[in-house]
C-alpha cells in the first residue's frame, strides 16, 4: 500500500499549525496589498489582513505560482508515493485548472487533483474525509473519485454585513450598493457547486440567520436524506472578523439541529473575505458520506 499525501490550500481555513497536527500540507494563497506580496498565514495573519482591509488598502488575490505548487508536490513525493491535491472550487478560482494541468503534464500517475467545488469549511471537511480514506488504504485516485462523486452533497450560505466590498470588487454597481447600504439590506449568498450566487435578502441579521437555518433544514431533508433534527450531516460555521457573533450563531445552529455533528467554527479564508468584507456569517452543511 502506497503512502498518500493530502495537500490543500489555505482557502480551506486550515492554518499551518493545524496542518502539522493533522498531518496534511497547506499551500498558502498569495495576495498583493498596495503592491506588496503576501502569503496567507506565512507573512499575513488574519489580524494583519483585517487591519489592511479596514484601512481600505488595495487588496488583490491571485492563484499560487505554478513553480510553488510543483515545489510543494516534489517535496511531498520525497516522503509519499502519491498526492491528493484539494484546491478551492474551480468555479471560484483558476487555481484548480492550473493544478490539473500541472498534474497531467508533469506528475501523471502521482498527483490527483480533486475538483469537488468546495471552499472554506466544506473544503476542510473534504480534507478530513481524504485523510480518513487514505488511512483506510485507498489509493490517491480512489480518494479523488470518491470526493468528486460527493461534490454536490454540501451547501454554504453566507450573510453579508455590507455590500461595499462586492461593489469594490466590481460585482455590484455603485448605485445598487448605495441603495442596499441605505436600506440596510443583508444579502444572503449561497455556494452550491461551482458558483457564488445570490440566495435571498434580509432586513435584519435575525431574518438572515432564520432564512439560512430554514434552507439548511430543507437541504438536510430533501437533498442529503437526513432528518429535521440534523441526523446524517455535519454542520459548520464560518465568519469574517466577528468571532463573537459566530459563536452565537453556532449556538443557534446546535439548538436547531441537535442530532447533527457540529464540527468547525472557523474564519473564512482571506480570498473570500476580501470580497465580502468583515461581519459576514456563514453556515455550511455536509452529508456524512464516509
Amino acid at each position: 500500500m502506497g503512502k498518500v499525501a493530502i495537500i490543500t490550500d489555505s482557502n480551506s481555513g486550515i492554518t499551518q499549525n493545524e496542518a502539522k497536527d493533522l498531518g496534511v500540507i497547506v499551500l498558502p494563497m498569495p495576495f498583493t496589498i498596495n503592491g506588496t506580496e503576501y502569503l496567507e498565514d506565512i507573512n499575513l495573519s488574519q489580524e494583519e489582513f483585517y487591519v489592511k482591509l479596514l484601512d481600505e488598502q488595495t487588496i488583490n488575490t491571485s492563484q499560487p505560482n505554478p513553480e510553488m505548487v510543483m515545489d510543494y508536490w516534489k517535496k511531498a513525493l520525497e516522503e509519499y508515493d502519491e498526492i491528493v491535491h484539494i484546491p478551492m472550487s474551480s468555479g471560484l478560482s483558476g487555481s484548480c485548472q492550473t493544478a490539473k494541468m500541472l498534474a497531467d503534464e508533469e506528475f501523471e500517475g502521482k498527483v490527483f487533483v480533486v475538483d469537488n467545488q468546495r471552499i472554506s469549511v466544506t473544503q476542510k471537511q473534504s480534507v478530513m474525509d481524504a485523510k480518513k480514506l487514505a488511512l483506510e488504504g485507498l489509493s490517491a485516485e480512489e480518494i479523488k473519485n470518491k470526493l468528486e462523486d460527493d461534490k454536490f452533497n454540501s451547501s454554504i450560505y453566507i450573510m453579508l454585513d455590507t455590500l461595499t466590498y462586492l461593489k469594490n470588487g466590481g460585482r455590484l454597481t455603485p448605485a445598487v450598493a448605495a441603495i442596499g447600504t441605505f436600506l440596510k439590506i443583508k444579502p444572503v449568498l449561497q455556494i452550491q457547486g461551482e458558483k457564488l450566487d445570490a440566495f435571498t435578502v434580509a432586513r435584519t441579521p435575525s431574518q438572515g440567520k432564520s432564512a439560512i437555518l430554514n434552507q439548511i433544514e430543507k437541504d438536510i431533508v430533501n437533498r442529503f436524506g437526513g432528518t429535521k433534527t440534523g441526523a446524517g450531516v455535519s454542520l459548520h460555521v464560518a465568519y469574517t472578523y466577528d468571532d463573537a457573533s459566530a459563536q452565537t450563531f453556532k449556538d443557534e445552529i446546535v439548538s436547531r439541529f441537535p442530532d447533527a455533528e457540529f464540527v468547525y467554527l472557523d474564519p473564512l479564508s482571506l480570498s473570500v473575505s476580501c470580497h465580502i468584507g468583515p461581519g459576514a456569517l456563514a453556515a455550511a452543511c455536509c452529508k456524512k458520506s464516509f
